[in-house]
Formats: C-alpha cells, structure tokens, sequence
C-alpha cells in the first residue's frame, strides 16, 4: 500500500518534471521570439543612425499598418499548436502531417488576405494616420512579398512547439536576424558602412530585407522537414494533400477568435497612442518609451504561455486529463512568479531604464511614472496569457476573448479615455496623461486575468 509521503513524493517529483519541461520549452521560445523583436529594432536603428527622419517616420506609421494586420492573421494560426500538440501526444503521426498540410492551405488563405490588404493599404494608413503618403504605400507593398512565406513559416512554427522541438523554429530565427542585419547594411545606408556603390534605399531596403529574410526562414523550414531526424519520418511536405473542410472549419474556430484577440491587444496599444498624441509630444514619447519596454517584457510570459500550450496539449492527446490540468496550473504558477520577478526588477531600476531611453530628463521622468504602472501589470498579463493559452488545448477560445477585448477596450481603453484625458474634470493629476491609459491597462488585465483564471480553474476543477 503507497503511503501518503510516498504520494506526495511522487507528486513533487512529477511537478518538477512538468516545470523542466516548461522551462527548457520556454527558453528556446523566449531566444526566437527576441530574435523576431530584433528585425524591427534592426530597422530603427539603422535608420536612426544614418539621420533618416522621414524613413523613420514611415516606418513607424508602416509598422503600426502591418503588426495589426501580420500578427491578426498570425494569431489565427495558433491554433495549429493545439491540434498537433493533441495528434502529436496521441501518438498519431499521420495525423500531424495530415493536420500540418490543413495548416499551410489556412496559412495560404490568411496569406491571401494579408496580401490584400498590404497591396492596397490605403484606407488603413488614412485610418491610422488621416493620409495614405506614397512612401508608406510603397513600404507595406514590398512588405506584402513576404506575407506568403511568414504565414506558411508560422506552421512550421508551430509544428515545432508542438512537438517539444522549439529549437527547430529558434535556430532559423536567428540566423534570419544575422542574415536580416547583412542586407540592411547592403540595402538601407550602406555607405555609412564604406559600401559607396551600392544604391541607399533607406525604409524600403529595410522592407525588402524583412521581405526576403522571411524567404529564407521558409527554406529553413522546407530543408529541415527534409533532412531533421524529428520531423523527416512525418513526410508533412512528401505529398500534396487537398483542403478539407471539416479540419479547416475546427482550425478558423478555435484561430479566429484567437487572431482577434491580438487584434484587440494591437488596436488597444494604437489607440492609446492616438488619444495620448492629445496631451502632446512628451507624453506620447514617455508612452513609446514605456509601450517599448513592456513589449520586452511580454516575451516572458508569451514564451511560457506557448510552453503551457503545447504541454498541455500534448498530454490530452495522450488520454492523460489529469496531467494536463496539473501542467496547466504548474505553467500559470510559474508565468505568474517569474513575471512578478521581473515587474519587481523593472521597479526598482525604473529611473535607470527610464535615462537610457532618453537624455530629456523631461520624458525620463514621465517615462520612469509610466515604467512604474507597466511593472504593477505583469503579474496579471502572465496569468491572463498563460491561461488562455491552456484553454486553448481544450478547444476553448472564444470566451477567453471576448473577455479580453471587453476587458481591454471596455475597462482599459475607455477608462483610459475618461482618465487620462480627464473627461469628467476629476481625475487627479498624477493620472492625467499617459499615466491615466496605463493605470486603466492595469485593471483592464486585471479583469481579464480574473476572468480567464476562473475559466480555466472551471474547466480543469474536475480533472485534478
């Protein structure tokens, strides 16, 4: 007969298996995910540094066009990570090719739309900006090249995460941003690097090396499915498979709500900036400062949420329910301590941090206020994150968003409004401004995570 210290030896011990599992998942997918970051930080400053300021104008109102519209339709593809996390763990290896060949007919129909959209941007840049300049459209037009191959990379991406092999879609990641980083110097000022031939295309060479690099994570992906011990005996690439509709159905189901929900982050983040503009030059800047350090900080939770995810899911196609719950609530535990760790570490440095964004002691202190708002909400994005991510291994997506979107727009963006731009003639000083959209953020995610934990604590409270 087990005795009860030998069952709760046997727990421990399973719980710290899940968390290394968690942890090695996690930090392969946080590595890529800052490489990602890295193209966009790339373009900044090489375009800083060469003095460009129309190009780096164009290229912060071309950015904000094409993350809304790349990460809403990379958004939808998430749902791959479930299906063949759950196929994977079943041990069905014909259905994960079947359900990955499903993915890239998905990931050809958003690429489709993203291309649309990309050739033909005007309304969006009169939307986001009230003008639809040419260089702006020449921009997002030689962006819309590589739509089709980061949309089908992204089943890749999440082949990868699905079969614990992060690495797989790491690796590419970076040697796309030393690669992504050499035709920047060719294309966007490479006389600044002695290269006086060459011809300077400024924020288009920036567009055509994000367009063709995503070319060459999509060859990665094609030879790794050729020659990878992992994923060779799958044979996902040895044959065409026709669309199916009932598989496309069950994807767009569980993926649409999912693209909306970061579309609704996205559009949260573009309209705060807009009513921000409102209060002036130094109270937008404070907000890039502080919007900039919180997408940084994002990648630690997004890493393990995605972890979460799979893990999960992987457990579930395997019959083992309980398991799943457990992992679901050990990967939540975990997103939730190592984000308040790092909130914690964001507060104490904040004046620091503040300083090496900016030399205006003006917008530093502003911006250290701001960092201070952005560090109290960690806790709550990682939770809110990771349990939505675990939800979505039991097909469960569309309540978790429109939580979200009721708790972003609804709480964090029109109480923002009211708040910072002091709409009923009460708000104190301290929370006029940026200051105000950030502090409605906070219990904007705070609702969210709430909602989204209890949800998952429902769904699993049977299981465990």
């Amino acid at each position: 007969m087990i005795q009860p210290a030998q069952r709760a030896a046997a727990a421990g011990a399973g719980m710290r298996a899940v968390l290394r599992e968690l942890l090695r998942l996690a930090g392969a997918v946080f590595v890529g995910q800052l490489a990602v970051i890295g193209f966009g930080v790339a373009d900044t400053v090489m375009l800083g540094r060469s003095g460009d300021i129309v190009g780096l104008a164009t290229l912060s109102l071309g950015q904000a066009v094409y993350m809304t519209i790349y990460l809403s339709l990379a958004g939808v593809t998430q749902a791959l990570l479930p299906a063949l996390g759950r196929e994977f763990g079943a041990a069905r290896p014909q259905r994960v090719a079947s359900v990955f060949r499903q993915g890239l007919w998905l990931a050809l129909l958003l690429a489709g739309v993203g291309c649309l959209l990309l050739a033909h941007p005007q309304p969006l840049l009169r939307l986001v900006a009230g003008s639809d300049a040419l260089l702006p459209i020449r921009y997002l037009q030689i962006l819309a090249l590589g739509i089709p191959a980061s949309m089908l990379f992204r089943t890749h991406v999440a082949l990868g995460q699905a079969i614990g092999r992060p690495m797989l879609v790491t690796l590419p990641q970076a040697f796309g941003l030393g690669f992504k980083l050499l035709l920047n110097v060719l294309l966007v000022a490479p006389g600044r690097f002695g290269l006086h031939g060459l011809p300077q295309l400024g924020v288009l060479g920036c567009a055509a090396a994000t367009s063709a690099t995503q070319w060459l994570l999509l060859g990665s992906a094609c030879w790794q499915h050729a020659r990878h011990p992992s994923l060779r005996p799958l044979q996902a690439l040895a044959r065409v498979e026709p669309p199916q509709a009932a598989p496309l159905r069950e994807l767009l189901r569980l993926g649409l709500p999912i693209g909306a929900s970061l579309l609704v982050d996205v559009s949260s983040f573009t309209f705060m900036a807009l009513f921000i503009a409102r209060t002036g030059n130094l109270q937008l800047a404070a907000h890039q400062i502080a919007a900039n350090v919180a997408a940084v900080l994002y990648m630690l939770p997004l890493a393990l949420s995605i972890a979460t995810g799979s893990v999960v899911a992987r457990r579930l196609g395997a019959g083992h329910a309980r398991e799943a719950a457990e992992a679901a609530w050990i990967g939540v535990a975990a997103a939730a301590l190592l984000s308040a760790l790092a909130g914690s570490l964001l507060f104490a440095l904040r004046h620091a941090v503040a300083g090496w964004y900016s030399d205006d002691a003006r917008v530093a202190a502003v911006a250290w206020h701001l960092l201070a708002l952005v560090a109290a909400y960690q806790v709550f994005d990682a939770v809110q994150a990771c349990a939505a991510f675990a939800l979505r291994s039991w097909h469960i997506a569309a309540l978790p968003g429109a939580m979200y979107a009721l708790a972003l727009w609804g709480v964090g963006l029109a109480g923002g409004y009211v708040l910072g731009l002091d709409v009923t003639g009460l708000t104190p000083a301290a929370l006029r401004g940026a200051a105000g959209f950030w502090a409605s953020y906070n219990a904007g995610l705070a609702v969210a995570a709430t909602g989204i934990a209890a949800l998952l604590w429902r769904t699993t409270r049977r299981l465990r």
